[in-house]
């Protein structure tokens, strides 16, 4: 599921939304209403339920090869996602939509850019769509998807490597 040209997506477990307004979210470092997208790039870090703490971890310009082998694997591809075991259901039984908005509307935000932000409302292209199943989302791009009992010694790694990485809702993850 990803973005045509001239559009970004904001994925939601509510398929209701008629009009996204610009609000401060309450675990926000910013402190400017946004309404919150992404582009192309970005999608797959979304492909989870909301409260799902995931670590994310890719090969980028600067990414040794020993890091890439040590922790993505050899010949595992240059992507991999991680979640808690307690979060395979609801990452297998999640109804997740994926909104399409026009992209004029939109400026990168964060350094590097990790999202698109909007400061005025938007309303979207069209009805949501169902992302579908996001084992074969995954699959399809090419993304390796971990399952682990706690993802701190895995994030603790992949912050001390060379690869490019993300983490969201890390805060819910057990520890």
């Amino acid at each position: 599921m990803r973005p045509e040209p001239g559009q970004v997506l904001h994925f939601s477990e509510d398929p209701t939304i008629k009009r996204f307004v610009p609000h401060v979210a309450p675990t926000s470092s910013f402190k400017e209403a946004y309404v919150w997208a992404v582009g192309h790039d970005r999608c797959p870090d979304y492909w989870f339920p909301r409260a799902c703490p995931r670590a994310m971890a890719w090969v980028g310009p600067r990414t040794s090869e020993e890091d890439a082998a040590r922790i993505i694997g050899a010949g595992c591809g240059e992507r991999v996602h991680a979640i808690e075991y307690r979060w395979l259901q609801a990452l297998k039984e999640v109804r997740l939509f994926a909104y399409r908005l026009p992209a004029e509307h939109f400026k990168p935000i964060g350094d590097p850019p990790t999202a698109v932000v909007s400061t005025v409302p938007v309303t979207p292209l069209g009805p949501p769509e169902q992302v579908g199943d996001l084992f074969e989302l995954h699959e399809g791009a090419g993304i390796q998807l971990r399952v682990l009992p706690s993802l701190w010694p895995f994030w603790e790694e992949v912050i001390a490597s060379t690869l490019e990485f993300s983490g969201i809702r890390l805060r819910n993850a057990r520890r």
